[in-house]
């Protein structure tokens, strides 16, 4: 089967975007010699965020032996990636160490001594059982692995594959930017693996077709990978060849050139039937699957005219970047910067002692002179002339962005799309007065993001405080509520008792009484009847004293 070539004149198929640039590749400096796999080093620093999105969580402690592949952090949320370790050895410590980034700051990693035996987690790979397997449980082994783009986007592909009856899946090699060569490569030495991965994803997306796009600037890439997908006749894979030109490897302008269509603005590929993962991801998954291998080692391109051995290297995670260029001979003389990423896209970095991690597809050693000169911090202002706009490949007004962003006017940038921005670079390629404008875009989105974080956090804090302050005046009523029917219940308590005391004390007074008089009768119930057993003396003596009451007391004789 023959690759179909994008021509101009295909109106077929074939979509073009707006903008780019035609750029010299470089990418023969590294794809002299096959990809060389580096040994692991004594020790390993592994970042424990290396993904868009939030950071793991670490299931490790300082001390504990880890083994090959097992799992250091697991997602902490659905933007998450999980994080393996590349070596069995020991956690050595959990600390703060400076990381692969434009800020040059410092985050939370692990770092593992390595013990050389390379002893791994047991495993239980699928392998071709997979079509067997719901497209569910092949994304939880996905997201169990760790797997992200590789592409430079780093999105977790597990979360990207929840899209499900894709129209067509796109498998992007065409790695547009200069010098690098990792994915060329790989579609040279492992079509086979790419293929499998793709018809992997393929079935957890339930997509109609696949198609692996590929620039013709990569001949030996496109013989490697007709040659895998002719073996199938079924017309479901395919190859398209597109032309070179930059940055023809961005997801909506891929889109655009194969199929005539445009991702909607502020929308998805997904939003018209399209799904786009890289070569690197294809491959990634295809080990997750058939091998049961996570994501511990990815190709790294290391190439420039600033290094003596340029070349592609199947990397472990964490590893120092030193010890990568130190494999290819180290540095020339005359290097004199260290990027991470093309020379477009990439961005420098103040030394070599940061680990390699999964965004790490190139590693630039530039020479003096050899890059273009709006990598310099010294720049002349704007002068108007619209070449920004001329190549902008998301139709936007680089240098009304630029306008916005020296000045800190981010509610304008907002207003003005910078979310668009793809960062291809080519902005600054063309302008005249050397304006690093991208590093100004990433600057403002970087603001943006924060006060974004800061306002949600904000929102979260005066949410809780409500919440709280609600929470705390139903208990409050609650309360009030409680004490009021308890004192009722005593009110009624009380009157009970009131009632009853009072008609027990009339019953008492009237009993009383009613004693009293019985006593007083008993007093005087002596009669003659009751002196029969007496003597004469003694009944001579109580009609005496009879005599003598009777004439003290006329009434008591009255009532007798």
């Amino acid at each position: 089967m023959k690759p179909h070539m994008l021509e101009d004149d295909d109106d077929i198929k074939v979509g073009k975007f707006y903008g780019g640039l035609t750029l010299v590749g470089h990418k023969s400096i590294s794809t002299q010699v096959p990809i060389r796999t580096l040994e692991a080093p004594d020790l390993l620093t592994i970042p424990v965020n290396q993904q868009i999105g939030e950071a793991g969580e670490i299931v490790v402690r300082p001390g504990q032996r880890v083994l090959k592949g097992e799992t250091l952090a697991v997602p902490s949320q659905l933007i998450s990636a999980a994080i393996h370790s590349p070596v069995s050895g020991t956690v050595e410590e959990i600390a703060m160490r400076r990381v692969a980034h434009p800020s040059g700051l410092d985050a939370l990693c692990i770092i593992i001594r390595n013990d050389h035996r390379y002893e791994w987690v047991e495993r239980a790979p699928v392998g071709d059982d997979f079509y067997n397997i719901s497209p569910h449980d092949l994304r939880g082994m996905i997201r169990d692995a760790g797997i992200v783009g590789l592409g430079g986007a780093n999105f977790p592909t597990a979360v990207k594959t929840t899209e499900i009856d894709v129209r067509m899946l796109i498998i992007n090699g065409v790695e547009c930017e200069p010098y690098i060569s990792c994915d060329d490569m790989q579609m040279r030495e492992r079509a086979a693996e790419i293929v499998c991965g793709a018809e992997i994803i393929g079935h957890i997306v339930k997509a109609r077709e696949i198609v692996f796009a590929i620039e013709d600037n990569k001949p030996e890439a496109i013989a490697a990978m007709t040659a895998v997908v002719e073996q199938d006749e079924t017309g479901y894979l395919r190859i398209e060849v597109v032309p070179t030109k930059y940055p023809s490897g961005g997801e909506k302008q891929l889109i655009q050139v194969i199929t005539g269509r445009e991702v909607p603005k502020n929308g998805l590929p997904a939003d018209i039937g399209v799904l786009m993962q890289n070569v690197g991801t294809a491959v990634a998954v295809q080990r997750k699957v058939y091998h049961d291998e996570p994501l511990i080692s990815r190709v790294v391109t290391v190439t420039g005219n600033g290094v003596h051995e340029a070349a592609n290297y199947e990397v472990p995670i964490g590893t120092a970047m030193a010890d990568v260029i130190a494999a290819s001979g180290g540095y020339r003389d005359d290097a004199s910067q260290l990027i991470m990423g093309g020379p477009m896209m990439g961005f420098s970095l103040p030394g070599d002692d940061t680990p390699v991690v999964k965004s790490t597809n190139c590693l630039l050693v530039s020479s003096e002179g050899e890059l273009h000169p709006a990598d310099s911090h010294q720049h002349s202002p704007c002068i108007r002339c619209g070449y920004c706009v001329d190549v902008c490949p998301a139709k936007l007004l680089p240098q009304q962005l630029y306008w916005y962003a020296s000045s800190q006017n981010f509610e304008r940038l907002v207003e003005h799309d910078l979310f668009e921005c793809i960062e291809c670079g080519c902005c600054s390629y063309v302008c005249p007065s050397e304006i690093p404008l991208v590093q100004y875009y990433r600057f403002a989105k970087s603001e943006i993001w924060q006060q974004e974080a800061e306002r949600k956090k904000s929102d979260q804090a005066r949410e809780r405080h409500e919440a709280r302050e609600a929470r705390l005046e139903r208990a409050r009523q609650e309360r009030e509520e409680r004490m009021r029917k308890k004192r009722e219940a005593l009110k009624k308590n009380d009157d009970s008792a009131a009632s009853d005391t009072g008609k027990d004390s009339k019953s008492d007074a009237i009993a009383a009484a009613l004693a009293r008089v019985q006593a007083k009768k008993q007093q005087h119930a002596v009669t003659p009847k009751n002196t029969d057993n007496l003597t004469q003396e003694q009944q001579a003596l109580i009609a005496a004293v009879d005599k003598r009451r009777n004439e003290s007391n006329p009434s008591s004789q009255e009532e007798l």
